[in-house]
């Protein structure tokens, strides 16, 4: 898997995500004592309603800051957008009022609404082997779990020697240093697109996802995933705590066994690809989703938590990590950052149902009822799945073009005057699924 780091550009760009990301995981903790220093007991109220601002700044700026940013250099775009990241980090110590923090953090989330489409579309041109751009996924996977693990650690380190203000210094330290490494790294050329309004260029991406079959399933996966995912994010404290009697380091033990189920799928997930496509894989990393969030209402002690819970990261990695490869092979080239930021949209959606139901439903229908419910949410994704993405699904597609001039270009192009076949994506020319694939 490491061999994609010999890759100089790729390699760059990996260490802007790793440092970044440690940044943003210093100021998830520094953010937490932020809000009990203003609001002491509220404190929950205030990070509840800051991850809410996160979604909706996430689900509805993403396709209109794409838009917007699709005639700029990437490189540019990316390392300005690191930049404002890195000064709203800077300016979140001074804030003396809750409301200031609500701003802040959607300013700052809105900036990472731009930044990760933009940087997740770049990784398929710098990797243009298939088989590269899998473990890439797996690779950034991998940093996302080890993040989660060593993040907090990080800052417990340091909280020993310094004061919480200080976390902030060190994510504005990581948004610096990924916006140097962007800045040194030698970006491919996207290929220029037709030129059209920011309305069309806004909604672009989302009708490209949903005239996709594949697509169109991965938005149910994107469910299943949050749905049950939800369940260990936003009731992992409260299971251990509160049900269980323990303290503050099993709740990171049981994170952590979540983490660590999801980095051994994301460590086997290069070989697997290589055997089997992605439609199994990710629907059983579904399944497995949905069914662990039903046995969640069994669990009885932190062995069995971590157990599940390590099951849970498993099936969250496995049908997840493969969702890059889908929007790849699912948009032609120029219209790859607008499906990811679709995709970044729409799976952000999911995640802004399923945290206020799986924190909601506890005190009112309790915990076990709450873990059937969340289930029957993931299994309903999963069998939607299951009916949207059809067992065969080759990328060449025969079709006809009954609209076009016999001696149209792309008739031409393919020698054809009337069923002919290519790799098949909607575009200006492809704008629905032919029935009979």
């Amino acid at each position: 898997m490491l061999r994609i780091l010999a890759n100089t550009p790729y390699r760059r760009l990996f260490s802007a995500q790793v440092v970044a990301l440690v940044g943003t995981g210093l100021l998830t903790v520094a953010l937490g004592l932020l809000a009990y220093d203003i609001a002491g007991a509220s404190a929950g109220a205030v990070l509840g309603t800051a991850l809410a601002i996160k979604m909706v700044a996430y689900v509805g700026l993403a396709p209109i800051a794409q838009a917007l940013a699709v005639r700029l250099p990437r490189r540019a775009v990316m390392v300005s957008l690191d930049l404002i990241r890195a000064a709203i980090a800077l300016a979140l110590p001074f804030v003396e009022a809750i409301w200031q923090i609500y701003l802040l953090i959607f300013l700052l989330q809105a900036a990472s609404a731009a930044f990760t489409p933009t940087f997740q579309a770049t990784i398929p041109d710098l990797l243009p082997e298939e088989e590269d751009y899998t473990r890439a996924l797996s690779l950034s996977r991998l940093a996302y779990d080890l993040e989660s693990l060593l993040s907090p650690l990080l800052a417990a380190a340091l909280l020993t020697v310094v004061s919480f203000h200080v976390l902030f210094v060190g994510t504005v330290i990581g948004f610096l240093a990924s916006a140097l490494l962007v800045l040194g790294t030698s970006l491919p050329r996207p290929r220029p697109a037709p030129p059209r309004g920011v309305w069309q260029r806004t909604t672009r991406g989302l009708r490209i996802y949903l005239a996709t079959p594949r697509l169109r399933a991965l938005m149910a996966i994107n469910l299943a995933v949050a749905a049950a995912g939800a369940m260990v994010i936003v009731n992992t404290v409260v299971i251990v705590k509160a049900g269980f009697g323990l303290g503050q380091s099993q709740v990171a033990l049981a994170l952590g066994a979540f983490g660590g189920g999801s980095m051994l799928a994301a460590l086997a997930l290069p070989r697997l690809l290589d055997r089997i496509p992605d439609r199994p894989a990710m629907l059983a990393g579904a399944a497995l989703l949905a069914a662990g969030a039903a046995l969640g209402s069994l669990v009885d002690g932190l062995t069995t938590l971590c157990a599940l819970w390590a099951v849970l990261g498993f099936g969250y990695s496995l049908a997840q990590t493969p969702s890059g490869r889908l929007l790849r092979r699912s948009a032609a080239e120029e219209d790859r950052p607008a499906v990811f930021a679709a995709q970044f949209a729409l799976s952000h959606a999911c995640w802004l149902l399923a945290y206020p139901l799986a924190g909601w439903l506890v005190p009112a229908i309790g915990l076990r009822t709450t873990f059937l419910a969340m289930a029957a949410l993931a299994a309903f994704g999963t069998l939607l799945a299951t009916r949207l993405w059809p067992p065969r699904d080759p990328d060449d597609l025969v079709h006809r073009h009954p609209e076009l001039r016999p001696d149209h270009p792309h008739l031409a192009a393919h020698r054809a005057d009337g069923l002919h076949h290519h790799r098949y994506v909607i575009d200006d020319l492809h704008r629905s699924w032919p029935r009979h694939a």
